[in-house]
């Protein structure tokens, strides 16, 4: 190989080997020591949400009494040793469903209720998001409904206080609604506060026989359809 050869082979070594270092300059102990602790956060997060995910399906169907971790590990394809480790134990995990949900549905209603539109426009739109929600996970919609139904809760030491603030923070924010919509002529003279509650309980109601929600089997039809109830909701709360 020529000299001149030799000299465009090492140029282009030296080309490939910049391009695969990574930006930044070389991986160092503490980058590498980095990613492993952010794969292991990720595995731990998806063990931990399959074993949230099992926990919604058995109590669901069993309720909290009759619903056992070792059901609820073996639907997860986990030991029962291994629920310790996310766990404290059946109370913790029953807990943590709904601080999860919770928080999902928080989000989705401030999402909903801060979007462009009327205080109408918002009312109907809260009311396809809180069904279609309970819709989708439907063994947490039957737990809500009950133990947890927002619009029956007058003791805060019913539920966990994460819990109860979320129930608080949801009122709060239908409460907020009502009085806008009360503003602009849109809705009702009132207690707004007392109207979120009249809301909520005609949510829960509607849900409670929802056969999308309540059902076991494959009747998923509806007993009062959604168009119906949004002109059940327009005829109690607007002008």
């Amino acid at each position: 190989m020529s000299w001149t050869n030799r000299s465009k082979w090492g140029a282009r070594r030296r080309r490939r080997l910049v391009d695969a270092a990574p930006i930044g300059g070389p991986l160092t102990a503490d980058d590498d020591n980095g990613r492993r602790e952010q794969r292991r956060t990720q595995r731990q997060d998806l063990s931990r949400g399959q074993l949230l995910d099992a926990a919604e399906r058995v109590f669901g169907e069993k309720g909290f009494h009759d619903a056992s971790l070792r059901e609820i590990a073996e639907l997860a394809e986990f030991s029962v040793g291994s629920v310790y480790s996310f766990f404290d134990g059946k109370d913790d995990l029953f807990r943590q469903m709904f601080v999860r949900r919770g928080a999902e549905f928080m989000l989705g209603m401030h999402g909903v209720l801060e979007a462009e539109g009327t205080a109408t426009e918002k009312l109907h739109m809260l009311i396809d998001f809180q069904i279609g929600f309970f819709r989708r996970l439907r063994p947490f919609g039957r737990l809500l409904l009950r133990y947890g139904n927002a619009s029956l809760l007058s003791d805060p030491n019913e539920l966990d206080a994460v819990i109860a603030n979320n129930v608080a923070e949801s009122m709060e924010l239908q409460s907020v609604l009502f009085a806008a919509g009360q503003t602009t002529g849109e809705f009702r003279a009132g207690d707004a506060t007392v109207l979120a509650h009249l809301f909520s309980g005609l949510m829960a109601a509607y849900q409670s026989v929802d056969p999308s929600i309540m059902s076991d089997g494959t009747d998923t039809g509806e007993r009062l359809s959604l168009p119906e109830l949004h002109q059940l909701v327009a005829r109690a709360f607007s002008v």
